[in-house]
């Protein structure tokens, strides 16, 4: 018997709701994390395990010290869910691709910094011109997964995207080396240090590579927009992508910086179920313009090294 058989002869249709709350505690592990996944109360989950439990009459999940585990039962059910998770989100794209007309929702997935720093104007011009598009923008830096109906679209910089998905690739951002201009002014070289990101001595070497190599850092954070504001509030220096530093007029690349550093190509990528699908050619055009329109400032070659 199959995955889905057996779910089926096992279920009435009533119950099919009963896979997201498999699901959700096959990936959160403990009660109260699924219960955040799902939007309800501890106690909710609770109950609806054990009426699950009863329904199967053997345990899905058994609880261990971490929380819980899947059984032998819930190794099938969890694999038979994942199927028809998979099967809802292909039918809801589908649903989209069939859609026309130039209305609708979209969900656009980008990095926290290029809507911020570059796109933002560009994202505002495209509600005007189309008001019956209803565009939501997710800013995450993690690759938002298309396959899962997490996102419509997305922009990302990355070497080797998921080889399915279909769009344009462009061109890299480039990074160098920033800091205030007051600060530069005023900060003696000897007294200058660091905000850097969370792994300052990692593969990439570009601490040892910088105008200060021996200066100290202040601080690591992972978080890109804390670090841009520290230093355009003078409180150190940082390495960052040019689209984000060159157009500010208070802010200036390191003397002897050198040439700006590309780093990985920009992508503008849909799932290949929506790909002619005319809302979503028409954001993934209107973007990818944005960006090309742009590409002499990402690239870093607005300023002088």
């Amino acid at each position: 018997m199959n995955i889905i058989s057996f779910w089926c002869n096992n279920a009435p249709m009533e119950n099919w709701d009963d896979f997201r709350f498999i699901l959700a505690l096959d990936r959160a592990v403990t009660i109260r994390s699924a219960a955040a996944i799902l939007g309800v109360t501890h106690s909710t989950v609770s109950r609806r395990l054990a009426v699950i439990n009863r329904r199967y009459g053997k345990p899905v999940f058994e609880r261990i010290a971490s929380g819980y585990r899947k059984t032998e039962l819930g190794i099938e059910l969890v694999s038979a869910a994942r199927q028809m998770e998979m099967l809802s989100f292909s039918a809801d794209r589908r649903r989209k691709a069939s859609e026309t007309g130039l209305s609708g929702p979209i969900t656009l997935s980008i990095p926290d910094v290029l809507g911020q720093f570059l796109l933002r104007d560009y994202i505002a011009d495209f509600c005007h011109q189309y008001p019956d598009i209803r565009l939501s923008v997710q800013s995450s830096y993690r690759f938002a997964d298309l396959d899962r109906s997490e996102a419509d679209v997305v922009i990302r910089s990355v070497a080797n995207p998921p080889e399915h998905l279909i769009g344009r690739r462009l061109f890299p951002y480039a990074l160098s080396y920033y800091c205030q201009r007051e600060y530069l002014r005023m900060t003696k070289a000897e007294d200058r240090c660091w905000i850097a990101a969370s792994n300052p001595f990692g593969p990439s070497d570009w601490l040892s590579k910088s105008p200060f190599p021996d200066a100290p850092i202040l601080m690591i954070s992972d978080d890109i927009t804390l670090r841009q504001k520290m230093m355009a509030q003078g409180h150190g220096m940082i390495r960052s992508a040019c689209y984000i530093n060159d157009p500010d007029p208070e802010i200036v690349r390191i003397p002897k910086a050198g040439s700006p550093v590309p780093a990985a190509d920009f992508w503008v990528l849909t799932h290949p179920d929506l790909k002619d699908t005319p809302r979503i050619k028409l954001l993934m055009r209107f973007l990818t313009e944005a960006l090309i329109e742009n590409q002499a400032l990402i690239e870093g070659r607005t300023v002088d090294s």
